[in-house]
């Protein structure tokens, strides 16, 4: 029996309405009150946002997001795809893989609080607590305040953590395409004479290609997203705040909804065009 043409919107009905509450709605009325003042109460148009690009502060963690997105998912799909090509070839591939994925099981704050101890710093007339500095100290090196020298030490030292989490997550998306490279292509060529670099360079990577840019792509969402990790570790202190950290210190710290909200619209203008790619990306495939 032919259904009618409007039931199917019966079984979408739940879902829409699951994202018309907790996505749509939420996201337009964040729009709104990016337009008016820190209590909502009178509106002052684009000066929200004309304060995100002439405040020090916010500059400053415009800075770092640039330097984030930039950074992050360069290292971490580069380490993630070295690893998933090398660890293919090692006795022990499922323990190997499963020592690299495990830090993806801790939260952000506990893998910061980890971090934490692993960065800490103390001077140099104390012994050090801090992993880094204690191997420092042991070689004959000074120790170093790893979160408090800005701006490139302490924010990569920020990254190191974030890229440490997300390695693993990569390394198993990225071994799953390449597993799926189909065997005879890659012995053909060595047949032909090539050697591992090129057969990995010019076999290997272009039919990897598309997976590489979903994870490229996945990893610049989180990284904009980024919080946790900088609230643990340094709470934005020392010239590491992020657009994330700063909305949140706008929000709860000083009440002022208007610039909170307005930050919270960029940071969703910022991931438009990769979500934009990937619904693309998904188009395409199925041929639509």
């Amino acid at each position: 029996m032919r259904t009618r043409g409007w039931s199917h919107w019966l079984y979408l009905a739940p879902a829409l309405l699951v994202l018309g509450s907790y996505l749509v709605y939420p996201t337009l009325v964040t729009l709104y009150l990016s337009f008016f003042d820190a209590r909502s109460a009178q509106y002052i148009g684009l000066q929200n946002y004309a304060r995100i690009f002439t405040q020090e502060e916010t500059l400053i963690a415009l800075r770092n997001n640039l330097l984030w997105i930039i950074v992050v998912p360069a290292l971490t799909v580069s380490l993630g795809l070295l690893m998933a090509v090398v660890f293919d070839r090692v006795r022990h591939e499922a323990l190997a893989k499963s020592a690299i994925f495990l830090p993806m099981a801790i939260s952000f704050v506990g893998a910061g609080v980890i971090w934490k101890f692993v960065y800490a710093y103390t001077p140099p007339i104390y012994p050090q607590i801090g992993i880094l500095n204690a191997i420092r100290t042991a070689l004959g090196f000074d120790p170093i305040g790893w979160l408090i020298r800005s701006p490139w030490v302490n924010n990569l030292a920020l990254m190191a953590v974030f890229i440490w989490i997300w390695a693993g997550y990569c390394m198993i998306i990225l071994s799953a395409a390449y597993k799926g490279i189909h065997r005879d292509l890659l012995d053909a060529a060595r047949t032909d004479g090539a050697n591992e670099w090129e057969i990995f360079w010019h076999v290997a990577l272009p039919m990897l290609r598309p997976t590489i840019l979903v994870v490229a792509t996945t990893m610049t969402v989180f990284t904009l997203k980024v919080f946790d990790i900088i609230y643990v570790l340094t709470n934005g202190n020392f010239g590491t705040e992020v657009l994330a950290d700063r909305m949140y210190k706008e929000m709860f710290h000083f009440h002022n909804f208007g610039a909170a909200s307005a930050i919270a619209v960029i940071i969703l203008l910022a991931m438009l065009p990769v979500i934009v790619i990937n619904v693309r990306r998904f188009y395409a495939k199925e041929g639509r």
